[in-house]
Parts: C-alpha cells; structure tokens; sequence
C-alpha cells in the first residue's frame, strides 16, 4: 500500500482534555479517500466486498494483508463519485472508522485510541456528535466508537491468522493484471499477490482438511471469485477518457 496510515494525516489520542469540546461530522463524504487505490480488509467482510471490489493480498512474510482494489493507477480511487459519494453499495470498515484509529506501542497489548484532527469533520461547534459531555465523561457516541474499533481490533487479527496460514502453506504468488479498455492505453496492475489455484490443488487431504475447518477454504474461493470485479475497471477508464 502507497503509506502505512493511508487516509490519516494528523493522528492524536483522543483526550477528554484536549477533545473535551470537540464533535464530529460524519456522512457520505469520502474525500478524504480521494487519493487511495487499495485499503484493508477482514475477512468477516469477504463476503460483501468479493461482490463488488477485487480482494488481493499486498506485502511479505509476517505483513501479508487482503486489500481491496480501489483503483488500477497510483495515488486514484475510481469508486469515488465526483461528489466524493462510495459508488459500491458495500463501503469497507476502514473507511467507516475514520476519523478514528487504534494505535499501539506494543505489538496490540495496549490500544490508544486515536482521531484524525485534519478530518473536515472534526469542530468545536457542536456540529455532528459530541465525545465528551459537560462533565468530561465519554458520550455514548464515543462508546459506540470504542465498540466498533474492538470489534475491528478482533476482525484484524483474526485475519492476520489467515493470512499466516496461507504463507506457510506457501499459496501466495505474485500477479500480474492488464486492463484493456477500448479507449485509452492499457494499465497493468501488480505489485500484490493471489491464491495459486495449481498450489492449492496440491494440498493435501490434511492440509485441505484443517482450511475447510477454519472456514479458510471458502475465504479462498470468495478472494478468487473476487478477481473478476477487475474488469469492472475497463469500464472506468473508458468513462473517464470519455469524459
């Protein structure tokens, strides 16, 4: 991915000091993702995301993650509307986190929660939801926050645990896409890595046995379906030469 933090540029923990004022405004506004071609995903969200986006893998050894496809050029996301809308139906967790993040010192033992201060959303002026209330204690809003970043905390390492079974196993390989569109040059998409569908038919019955226990197998199969949605891609290119 082109940055760790991605859409975050001025992350800060949240402090009923510092933040004893503060709202936030969320909505359909995703300008702040204008700039990403690819984010993470979990695999509790497979499902939804193989319908629509393309689910590959980015990084090494112990770094290996599913990403979803956002765009096929550098620093473009072409599932951004020019009113900065999501044009999926299905908008991944990353995103509907934001402004806020977990941060961490120690390898996940500790968690900090964290907010974007640069977020357009973030005021003093009462707009959107509130985090702290009059006495400094945390809104409701806040909790709710809280609960959903733990529940992303969990999600996410339960698919580093994933995406640990698929090194050894030795099922990733490198991948190489071209996009053709009728209009315009052809772009090739690479730098991430896919299941090997040979190596995978080489499993053993044991190997195969322990995936489709852990309910890795049908993960797989959701990633590899997922590929088709590149070509979704061709039809954007074409739209924006058109235009």
């Amino acid at each position: 991915m082109p940055k760790q933090m991605l859409i975050y540029d001025n992350v800060k923990p949240v402090s009923n000091v510092q933040h004893r004022n503060w709202s936030v405004k969320t909505g359909e506004d995703f300008s702040f993702a204008k700039s990403i071609n690819c984010l993470p995903v979990t695999t509790v969200e497979f499902p939804q995301v193989a319908q629509e986006y393309a689910i590959v893998f980015s990084g090494q050894q112990d770094s290996v993650f599913p990403i979803a496809v956002l765009g096929v050029r550098p620093d473009e996301n072409m599932y951004l509307s020019a009113e900065n809308t999501i044009t999926a139906t299905y908008i991944p967790a990353f995103l509907r986190r934001y402004p806020f993040v977990y941060s961490t010192y120690d390898n996940g033992d500790t968690l900090t929660l964290c907010i974007d201060e640069k977020f357009t959303g973030c005021n003093q002026n009462n707009v959107g939801e509130r985090l702290f209330d009059a006495n400094g204690e945390q809104t409701i809003y806040l909790k709710k926050v809280l609960g959903f970043l733990n529940e992303y905390q969990v999600q996410f390492n339960r698919t580093a645990q994933l995406c640990k079974k698929l090194t050894e196993l030795k099922l990733l390989e490198p991948m190489r896409a071209q996009i053709r569109p009728a209009k315009g040059s052809a772009v090739t998409v690479g730098g991430f890595l896919t299941v090997s569908r040979k190596r995978l038919k080489e499993l053993t019955a044991d190997q195969l046995q322990s995936l489709v226990r852990s309910d890795a197998l049908e993960l797989i199969y959701l990633h590899l379906q997922s590929l088709q949605n590149l070509k979704r891609f061709t039809g954007l290119i074409e739209q924006n030469v058109g235009e």
